[in-house]
Protein backbone atom coordinates (compact mmCIF):
# COMPACT_ATOMS: atom_id res chain seq x y z
CA UNK A 1 0.00 0.00 0.00
CA UNK A 2 2.99 2.14 0.30
CA UNK A 3 3.08 2.79 -3.26
CA UNK A 4 -0.56 3.43 -3.53
CA UNK A 5 -1.29 -0.09 -5.12
CA UNK A 6 -3.98 -2.31 -3.85
CA UNK A 7 -3.99 -6.24 -5.29
CA UNK A 8 -7.01 -7.59 -6.11
CA UNK A 9 -8.50 -11.17 -5.30
CA UNK A 10 -7.89 -11.30 -9.37
CA UNK A 11 -4.16 -10.62 -8.54
CA UNK A 12 -4.07 -7.22 -10.57
CA UNK A 13 -2.77 -3.99 -9.42
CA UNK A 14 -5.13 -1.17 -8.94
CA UNK A 15 -4.57 2.13 -7.10
CA UNK A 16 -5.60 2.73 -4.23
CA UNK A 17 -8.90 3.83 -3.61
CA UNK A 18 -10.46 1.14 -5.60
CA UNK A 19 -9.76 -1.32 -3.26
CA UNK A 20 -11.89 -4.67 -3.70
CA UNK A 21 -15.20 -3.83 -4.06
CA UNK A 22 -16.49 -5.13 -7.03
CA UNK A 23 -17.82 -1.59 -8.08
CA UNK A 24 -15.54 -0.18 -7.36
CA UNK A 25 -12.63 -2.16 -9.26
CA UNK A 26 -15.24 -2.33 -12.03
CA UNK A 27 -15.22 1.77 -12.32
CA UNK A 28 -11.76 1.91 -12.04
CA UNK A 29 -11.15 -0.83 -14.95
CA UNK A 30 -13.42 0.27 -17.00
CA UNK A 31 -14.47 3.78 -16.78
CA UNK A 32 -12.33 6.47 -14.14
CA UNK A 33 -9.53 7.53 -16.79
CA UNK A 34 -11.40 6.70 -20.16
CA UNK A 35 -12.00 10.14 -22.20
CA UNK A 36 -15.28 11.06 -23.08
CA UNK A 37 -17.06 13.10 -25.44
CA UNK A 38 -20.48 12.16 -24.95
CA UNK A 39 -22.55 15.18 -23.60
CA UNK A 40 -24.70 12.93 -21.83
CA UNK A 41 -21.98 11.38 -20.45
CA UNK A 42 -20.29 14.25 -19.19
CA UNK A 43 -23.39 16.14 -17.39
CA UNK A 44 -23.97 13.28 -15.33
CA UNK A 45 -20.26 13.11 -14.31
CA UNK A 46 -20.61 16.86 -13.44
CA UNK A 47 -23.46 16.36 -11.71
CA UNK A 48 -22.63 12.99 -9.60
CA UNK A 49 -18.94 14.88 -8.74
CA UNK A 50 -21.41 17.92 -7.47
CA UNK A 51 -23.67 15.13 -5.40
CA UNK A 52 -20.32 13.33 -4.25
CA UNK A 53 -19.36 16.35 -2.17
CA UNK A 54 -18.63 16.07 1.09
CA UNK A 55 -20.34 12.20 0.53
CA UNK A 56 -18.06 9.17 -0.50
CA UNK A 57 -17.89 8.31 -4.44
CA UNK A 58 -18.72 4.55 -3.44
CA UNK A 59 -22.13 5.81 -2.20
CA UNK A 60 -22.79 7.76 -5.55
CA UNK A 61 -21.35 4.92 -7.61
CA UNK A 62 -23.95 2.97 -5.70
CA UNK A 63 -26.99 5.16 -6.20
CA UNK A 64 -25.92 6.12 -10.10
CA UNK A 65 -28.98 4.08 -11.61
CA UNK A 66 -30.94 5.71 -9.18
CA UNK A 67 -29.81 9.17 -9.82
CA UNK A 68 -30.18 8.27 -14.20
CA UNK A 69 -33.71 7.06 -13.66
CA UNK A 70 -34.14 10.16 -11.31
CA UNK A 71 -32.90 12.41 -13.79
CA UNK A 72 -34.17 11.40 -17.05
CA UNK A 73 -30.74 9.41 -18.06
CA UNK A 74 -29.05 12.71 -16.92
CA UNK A 75 -30.41 14.43 -20.76
CA UNK A 76 -29.41 17.57 -20.70
CA UNK A 77 -32.33 19.07 -22.35
CA UNK A 78 -35.04 17.29 -20.11
CA UNK A 79 -33.49 18.12 -16.81
CA UNK A 80 -33.32 21.83 -17.83
CA UNK A 81 -37.03 21.19 -18.18
CA UNK A 82 -37.24 19.93 -14.45
CA UNK A 83 -39.61 22.45 -12.16
CA UNK A 84 -40.16 23.07 -8.79
CA UNK A 85 -42.47 20.02 -8.55
CA UNK A 86 -39.71 17.93 -9.93
CA UNK A 87 -37.69 19.20 -7.14
CA UNK A 88 -40.51 17.99 -4.55
CA UNK A 89 -40.30 14.80 -6.52
CA UNK A 90 -36.67 14.14 -6.08
CA UNK A 91 -36.08 15.87 -2.86
CA UNK A 92 -39.21 12.53 -1.39
CA UNK A 93 -36.49 9.95 -3.65
CA UNK A 94 -35.02 7.84 -1.01
CA UNK A 95 -32.56 5.71 -3.69
CA UNK A 96 -30.72 9.26 -4.13
CA UNK A 97 -28.95 12.20 -1.87
CA UNK A 98 -31.82 14.02 -1.51
CA UNK A 99 -29.97 17.46 -0.72
CA UNK A 100 -31.88 20.37 -2.19
CA UNK A 101 -28.78 22.44 -2.75
CA UNK A 102 -27.33 19.71 -5.23
CA UNK A 103 -30.62 19.32 -6.76
CA UNK A 104 -31.53 22.42 -7.66
CA UNK A 105 -27.97 22.77 -8.67
CA UNK A 106 -28.05 20.11 -11.11
CA UNK A 107 -31.27 21.56 -12.90
CA UNK A 108 -29.31 25.08 -13.20
CA UNK A 109 -26.03 23.29 -14.96
CA UNK A 110 -28.48 21.68 -17.23
CA UNK A 111 -30.04 25.35 -18.17
CA UNK A 112 -25.96 26.63 -18.41
CA UNK A 113 -24.98 23.77 -20.24
CA UNK A 114 -27.83 24.66 -23.02
CA UNK A 115 -26.36 27.79 -23.24
CA UNK A 116 -22.43 25.93 -23.56
CA UNK A 117 -23.73 24.00 -26.06
CA UNK A 118 -25.21 27.00 -28.03
CA UNK A 119 -21.89 29.05 -27.33
CA UNK A 120 -18.85 26.52 -27.87
CA UNK A 121 -21.00 23.52 -30.11
CA UNK A 122 -20.97 21.46 -27.12
CA UNK A 123 -20.56 20.32 -23.36
CA UNK A 124 -17.61 18.21 -24.37
CA UNK A 125 -15.59 20.67 -26.52
CA UNK A 126 -15.91 23.52 -23.83
CA UNK A 127 -14.50 21.20 -21.50
CA UNK A 128 -11.76 19.50 -23.27
CA UNK A 129 -10.44 23.37 -23.80
CA UNK A 130 -9.12 22.89 -20.08
CA UNK A 131 -7.35 19.57 -21.01
CA UNK A 132 -3.52 20.99 -19.68
CA UNK A 133 -0.65 20.21 -21.74
CA UNK A 134 1.96 17.92 -21.00
CA UNK A 135 4.19 20.26 -20.17
CA UNK A 136 2.09 20.61 -16.62
CA UNK A 137 1.52 17.31 -15.89
CA UNK A 138 3.79 15.61 -13.51
CA UNK A 139 6.89 13.38 -15.11
CA UNK A 140 5.78 10.47 -13.17
CA UNK A 141 2.47 9.87 -10.82
CA UNK A 142 3.43 7.97 -7.86
CA UNK A 143 1.05 7.65 -5.02
CA UNK A 144 2.58 10.92 -3.14
CA UNK A 145 2.73 12.79 -6.30
CA UNK A 146 -1.28 12.03 -6.35
CA UNK A 147 -2.06 12.76 -2.88
CA UNK A 148 -0.83 16.73 -4.24
CA UNK A 149 -3.66 17.10 -7.07
CA UNK A 150 -6.57 17.61 -5.10
CA UNK A 151 -6.68 20.69 -7.64
CA UNK A 152 -4.68 22.18 -10.29
CA UNK A 153 -4.09 25.30 -12.21
CA UNK A 154 -6.16 23.46 -15.12
CA UNK A 155 -9.26 22.69 -12.19
CA UNK A 156 -9.15 26.23 -10.97
CA UNK A 157 -9.38 27.53 -14.52
CA UNK A 158 -12.09 25.24 -15.44
CA UNK A 159 -14.05 25.98 -12.28
CA UNK A 160 -13.41 29.95 -12.97
CA UNK A 161 -15.09 29.87 -16.43
CA UNK A 162 -17.85 27.68 -15.50
CA UNK A 163 -19.09 29.76 -12.02
CA UNK A 164 -18.81 32.59 -14.86
CA UNK A 165 -21.76 30.94 -16.33
CA UNK A 166 -23.64 30.76 -13.42
CA UNK A 167 -22.71 26.69 -12.94
CA UNK A 168 -23.10 25.38 -9.13
CA UNK A 169 -21.20 22.92 -7.07
CA UNK A 170 -18.11 23.17 -9.36
CA UNK A 171 -15.32 24.60 -7.16
CA UNK A 172 -11.36 23.67 -8.15
CA UNK A 173 -11.22 20.23 -6.08
CA UNK A 174 -14.95 19.13 -8.11
CA UNK A 175 -13.94 20.41 -11.79
CA UNK A 176 -10.36 18.64 -10.80
CA UNK A 177 -12.37 15.07 -9.84
CA UNK A 178 -14.22 15.80 -13.28
CA UNK A 179 -11.31 15.64 -15.06
CA UNK A 180 -10.18 12.45 -13.66
CA UNK A 181 -13.27 10.86 -14.16
CA UNK A 182 -13.75 12.12 -18.07
CA UNK A 183 -10.27 10.84 -19.19
CA UNK A 184 -8.46 14.40 -19.33
CA UNK A 185 -5.98 13.59 -17.43
CA UNK A 186 -4.51 10.00 -16.45
CA UNK A 187 -4.23 9.74 -12.59
CA UNK A 188 -3.86 5.91 -12.76
CA UNK A 189 -0.86 5.62 -10.33
CA UNK A 190 2.59 3.93 -12.13
CA UNK A 191 2.08 0.04 -11.93
CA UNK A 192 -1.55 0.00 -11.90
CA UNK A 193 -2.83 -2.36 -14.57
CA UNK A 194 -5.00 -0.54 -16.68
CA UNK A 195 -2.76 2.68 -16.26
CA UNK A 196 -0.81 2.04 -20.22
CA UNK A 197 -4.53 1.16 -21.69
CA UNK A 198 -5.57 4.72 -20.42
CA UNK A 199 -2.75 6.37 -21.92
CA UNK A 200 -3.57 4.38 -25.03
CA UNK A 201 -6.94 5.34 -24.95
CA UNK A 202 -6.28 9.15 -24.83
CA UNK A 203 -3.43 8.90 -27.36
CA UNK A 204 -6.15 7.58 -29.68
CA UNK A 205 -9.68 9.95 -28.49
CA UNK A 206 -10.40 12.82 -30.86
CA UNK A 207 -10.67 15.88 -28.92
CA UNK A 208 -13.75 17.84 -29.52
CA UNK A 209 -13.23 21.01 -30.53
CA UNK A 210 -15.29 24.35 -29.64
CA UNK A 211 -17.43 25.95 -32.15
CA UNK A 212 -15.80 29.37 -31.97
CA UNK A 213 -12.38 28.33 -32.26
Amino acid sequence: MADGLVTGDDGLERCFWAGKDADYCDYHDVEWGRPVADDTRLFEKLCLEGFQSGLSWLTILRKRENFRKAFAGFDIDAVAAFTEPDVERLLQDAGIVRHRGKIEAAINNAQRAQELRREAGSLAAFLWSFEPHADARPSRLDHATLMKLAKTDASAAMSKALKKRGFRFVGPTTAYALMQAMGMVNDHIEGCHIRNACEADRRAFQRPVMANA
